[in-house]
């Protein structure tokens, strides 16, 4: 169960926009939020996530889609622990 609090951080994560494409000068894009270090038998942690668009999380393809391919998605844009760093210092900034 997701808690008052978690729901409230996530939609404070995703108010943010793509983290991805803030990077790279593109602005604010609408952003679904990715759990980072999810894996099999554990549970979601509401707080360690990332606000990705869905071609940066998903339908971008190789090279572009963190679920396509982790390995050459973190050699182009930075580890899962540098931009849950920087979304965590985002979000602070905007209490």
């Amino acid at each position: 169960m997701t808690t008052s609090a978690e729901k409230r951080y996530m939609s404070k994560v995703a108010e943010l926009g793509c983290c991805i494409c803030r990077n790279l000068g593109h602005g604010p894009t609408p952003a679904l939020i990715h759990h980072c270090f999810y894996g099999a038998g554990k549970r979601d942690n509401h707080f360690l996530i990332l606000p990705l668009c869905p071609e940066h999380h998903q339908t971008g393809g190789v090279g572009v889609a963190l679920h396509a391919d982790d390995k050459t998605f973190y050699a182009l844009y930075g580890s899962e622990i540098q931009l849950l760093n920087q979304t965590i210092m985002e979000v602070m900034r905007i209490k």
